[in-house]
Order: C-alpha cells, then sequence, then structure tokens
C-alpha cells in the first residue's frame, strides 16, 4: 500500500517535470505578449485552442479561416503586434491564405499558424489526412515561412516568426506546425529555457542626414507642394510628430483612405475634397507611408496632370523607390525616425507653403463641398448612396470614438470621399488589393482589440462574403452595427438576363431580400430602413445599446455605377454581336 502511493507520488512528480508542444506554443505567446487568437477549430489544433483558452489566451472561433485570418491582419494594424489566426491543416490553411496574403500587400503584420500533416507521409506523398505541402504552398505569398518539427525549437520558430512579421516593412508569416509537434514531451525545465522573448523586434530605422537635407531642399524650392499621407503613416502611430510636420511647413495633405484621421479631415489643410486639384496641380509631392501603386494612378498619367512633378518619398523599404516613376528625394528609415528628423531641419526661417496655393486649394475644397452638401441632404425613399451616407457622416461626427469599417463597390468608393473621419486607425478598409471580404473579420476585431463601438458599411455583395459571421459577433455579443446598402445587386440590382432565359442577369440578387432577418436569427437586433433618417436613428440606437445590430438599408436598384469608381479597370468587348 505505502510502495503503491510512493510510486504514485514519483510519477506524479514526473508528470510535473514534463512538457508538451501544446504548452510551449501557448508559453511561447504569452511570453510575447500575444493574448489574443483568432481562428477555427478542428484537426489537429482542437485542443491547442482549448488549452489557450483555458490559460488566459481569449481565443476567438469564427465560422470560416479566411475571415479569422482578416481579424488577426487588421489586429496587427492596431496593435503594431503580429496578430495570430489559428487554422487547420490544408483546406483550412488555404482558406487562412488569402488573408495571409492580403496582410502581407497591405503591410498588416500577422502569423498564419497551421497545423499539417505528417512529414514523411508529406514527402512520399501516401495520402495522408488532408495531406498537403502547406510550406511550399505558402512561401510565395507572405515574408516568409517556417516549420518547426521539434518541441525544443518551438520557442525559436515562433520569435522568427514574430520578428519577422513586424521588422522592416511588416507583413504577414506563415507557421507550420506538423499534428505530431503537439503531443512531444521534453524536461519542463529545458522546454522553459528554450523560449524565447523577442526583444526590440521592430528597431528605429534612423534616415540618412543627406536624404533628409536633400527632402528639405526639395520641399523649400515647392510652389505648390503637396503631401499624401498613406496608412503606413497611421501604421507608424507618430501621430502627434506628422501632424507638426504638416503644420510647420503649411503644407496641404491629402489622406489616403485608412490614414484618413490621422489629422481630421476637417483640418484646414486637408485637401481631400480637392484631391483632383492638388494631384494634377502640385509641383512637389511628399509620400509618407504612401506606395505610388494603382490607387494613386502610378504617379502618371491623366490623373497627375502636365505639371512636372518631383517626388519625396518616406518608406522603409528602399526597393519601394522609383517603383513607378523617378524619386529624387528617397528617405529610407522608419515613418517616426524620418518625420521626426524633416521636423529638427526645419528652423525658424522656414518659410511655409505659398499662400495662393493654400488659398487656391482651400477655394477648390469648398466649392466641391457645397457642391456635394445638397446630395447628402436628402432624405428620398428608395434612398441612394449620397442620402444614406449623409445620414452615417452625421453619425460618425456626432461620434467620432466609432471605428468605420467600409467594402463594396459604391458603398467603398463613395463613402471614402463623403464620411469625415476625426480619429486616427478609426477607418478599416479593403486597402491596397481592394479585396472584398474583409468586412466581418475587421470588425470583429476591431471590437475585441480596441473595446470600441464599430460600425460596419457594407455593399450587399461585399457582404455576402462573410456574412455568416454575424453569428460570431452575436456569440461573443460585440458592440458592431452592421449597416447593408442593399441594392439588390452587384453594382447595380436592375441588370436583365440578356437571353430572356429563366436565370436573372449574372449581377442580381434575390430581390428586396431582408438581410436583418439573419442577424435576429442568432439573437442579435434586425432593422429594416428605407430612409435616410430611418438609418440615422436606427444606427444611433444601435451604438446607444452596444448590442450586435445589423440595419438593412434599401437603396434603389437603380442606383451605383459599374465597378464603382474604377470601372476603367474593367475591360470593354470591341466586339458587336449582329
Amino acid at each position: 500500500m505505502l510502495k503503491t502511493a510512493a510510486a504514485d507520488a514519483n510519477t506524479a512528480e514526473v508528470r510535473q517535470e514534463l512538457t508538451d508542444g501544446f504548452h510551449l506554443v501557448i508559453d511561447a505567446l504569452k511570453l510575447n505578449g500575444i493574448n489574443t487568437i483568432y481562428g477555427v477549430p478542428g484537426i489537429p489544433i482542437t485542443d491547442l485552442g482549448r488549452m489557450a483558452q483555458a490559460a488566459g489566451i481569449r481565443v476567438i472561433s469564427f465560422r470560416h479561416e479566411q475571415n479569422a485570418g482578416n481579424a488577426a491582419a487588421i489586429a496587427g494594424f492596431l496593435t503594431k503586434k503580429p496578430g495570430v489566426c489559428l487554422t487547420v491543416s490544408a483546406p483550412g490553411f488555404l482558406n487562412g491564405l488569402t488573408a495571409l496574403a492580403n496582410a502581407t500587400t497591405n503591410c498588416f503584420p500577422m502569423i498564419l499558424i497551421s497545423g499539417s500533416s505528417e512529414r514523411e507521409i508529406v514527402d512520399l506523398q501516401q495520402g495522408d489526412y488532408e495531406e498537403m505541402d502547406q510550406l511550399a504552398i505558402a512561401k510565395p505569398l507572405c515574408k516568409t515561412a517556417f516549420r518547426v518539427l521539434h518541441a525544443a525549437d518551438i520557442g525559436i520558430g515562433l520569435a522568427r516568426a514574430i520578428r519577422a512579421a513586424v521588422s522592416g516593412r511588416p507583413g504577414g508569416v506563415y507557421l507550420d506546425l506538423p499534428a505530431k509537434l503537439f503531443s512531444q514531451v521534453m524536461d519542463a525545465e529545458a522546454g522553459a529555457k528554450s523560449l524565447v522573448k523577442v526583444i526590440d523586434p521592430a528597431p528605429a530605422q534612423i534616415p540618412a542626414p543627406g536624404a533628409v537635407k536633400r527632402a528639405l531642399d526639395v520641399l523649400k524650392k515647392a510652389k505648390r507642394p503637396l503631401i499624401i499621407l498613406g496608412k503606413g503613416a497611421a501604421y507608424a502611430q507618430a501621430d502627434e510628430t506628422i501632424r507638426d510636420l504638416v503644420e510647420k511647413t503649411g503644407v496641404p495633405f491629402l489622406p489616403m483612405s485608412m490614414a484618413k484621421g490621422l489629422l481630421p479631415d476637417t483640418h484646414p489643410l486637408c485637401a481631400g475634397a480637392a484631391r483632383s486639384t492638388v494631384l494634377k496641380d502640385a509641383d512637389v509631392v511628399m509620400l509618407i507611408g504612401a506606395r505610388l501603386n494603382w490607387l494613386l494612378s502610378h504617379g502618371k498619367g491623366k490623373s497627375w496632370g502636365e505639371a512636372p512633378k518631383k517626388f519625396i518619398q518616406i518608406d522603409i523599404e528602399p526597393r519601394e523607390m522609383d517603383s513607378n516613376v523617378e524619386i529624387v528625394a528617397p528617405v529610407v528609415g522608419d515613418i517616426g525616425s524620418c518625420v521626426s528628423a524633416l521636423l529638427d531641419g526645419i528652423d525658424l526661417h522656414w518659410a511655409t507653403a505659398p499662400a495662393d496655393w493654400v488659398g487656391a486649394v482651400k477655394a477648390k475644397k469648398q466649392e466641391n463641398v457645397a457642391k456635394m452638401a445638397p446630395r447628402l441632404m436628402n432624405n428620398a425613399s428608395p434612398m441612394d448612396y449620397h442620402g444614406a451616407l449623409g445620414a452615417l457622416r452625421t453619425v460618425v461626427k456626432e461620434r467620432p470614438d466609432v471605428i468605420l469599417v467600409n467594402e463594396g463597390a459604391n458603398t467603398l468608393d463613395l463613402a471614402r470621399g463623403v464620411i469625415d473621419m476625426y480619429r486616427p486607425r478609426q477607418r478599416l478598409d479593403v486597402g491596397t488589393w481592394g479585396v472584398m471580404g474583409i468586412g466581418m473579420g475587421y470588425a470583429i476585431a476591431a471590437a475585441i482589440e480596441t473595446g470600441k463601438p464599430v460600425l460596419a458599411v457594407e455593399g450587399d455583395s461585399a457582404f455576402g462574403f462573410s456574412g455568416m459571421e454575424v453569428e460570431t459577433i452575436c456569440r461573443y455579443n460585440l458592440p458592431v452595427c452592421i449597416v447593408i446598402f442593399n441594392n439588390n445587386g452587384i453594382y447595380r440590382g436592375t441588370d436583365v438576363n440578356p437571353t430572356g432565359g429563366p436565370d436573372v442577369a449574372t449581377t442580381v440578387f434575390v430581390r428586396d431580400s431582408r438581410y436583418d432577418k439573419m442577424m435576429e436569427a442568432f439573437g442579435g437586433t434586425g432593422v429594416h430602413a428605407t430612409t435616410p433618417d430611418e438609418l440615422k436613428r436606427a444606427v444611433d440606437a444601435a451604438i446607444d445599446s452596444g448590442r450586435p445590430t445589423l440595419i438593412n438599408a434599401a437603396i434603389d436598384p437603380a442606383a451605383g455605377s459599374e465597378s464603382g469608381r474604377i470601372g476603367n479597370l474593367n475591360p470593354q468587348s470591341k466586339l458587336r454581336k449582329k
């Protein structure tokens, strides 16, 4: 009897001295301050999620991995720490891969962790459960990819993933964890020593003094200078420094959509309402965390006018310079350090931007605002986009703490210009890739990471990509209000099948759908709104309540244009049928 008791005690002591892959992954995450995981449970990571939750990590389970990945990506943007998405092997991994690629394209720090099949079976292609060489597939679509085969390497593997995700230009990283890894056992003390706390993963990168002087010399000689703020400037969280640069130089600024609110859109120097004019007429353009990609017409062509341009570009990635046009003054380094260095080079004798240029921008802005005002104030039923967005514009003005998530075609394009933002990192949208389906993932992560109310303004087509996540919103009782601009289709709901056959046109949805009933099915609040006044009252009530709410905003099916404002990207056939 005594011998048995002693043996049991010894066995318990041995067990206490061991750890395994499950616990080492969790301990490594916690050691590095990662306290939230977004994912979908399943083989082989179901128990990892359960054990992570038991260890105090918040685990948010989604209905689809792509939406969980989008949540992790935007969490990275908001916090400057890598958001973590956890998926099952093969199909689940592939679902998460779109979000990983999108995070990399948008420069959001994210780590996709996926369970995988056994290497010896995959490499011999012997037909394992969900067999796939996930590492090879992920590599071209992210900053880097790692696989961990031994429990003793989990700490190093995660540390490398964290550093890769946030250092330099942020982006997505893939971490492959084969199923066998989780049950590997090792000495607990050795396991603890194998963990790595990442020190200074994104160190400051100081710009060269010569580069700073060159940029200031170019800016000083400008007659019509312009600053363009990109989402990289918002990510940097150098808000006060950027504000000081704008105000000390007196240069008009144009915020890209996710940089809106870095300085308020109502700031006297904001040129958002005069975008076409400033792009066309500026002679010197300073890009801060913005890229001359398709969103800025690659820095050339009709939208940039005939006036010769000189570009100053601030970016942490040297290879970004001269990507489309010549950059006469490249400033390479992190945005906070670069802008601080520019400010240090501005002395008391610095002349602010010419008054005639600032005055011309202001006049054009006022003209455009006055022209738009009546369209935003209409209370027509059915609603058009401008009337509905005018109501939401007022909501955000009265509640500047609300985080706005926005996607769609017309819904996105028009909201960018109509809804003013007042605080940084409060507008989240499709970004560089323009991919649809980010809405619910972004909304969930924004609510989780900030605790603030979220207003998700969705086109009916865009909502369809992630709409089932309304159940997730209700399950976690998140303060998210979703507004669906329902015009019965993609772009418009009035297209007709040219054959006259029974199938509807390819861009048409079920007429007069009631998306609000979906939210009610999961215990949230559903509202059907037919006028801008009804829409505003419903959104105000939703935000006041803090309850999950979905408002079906009935939009005129004829409202909207083909492909929104990027119809020029949609190729047209030059042939006509006789």
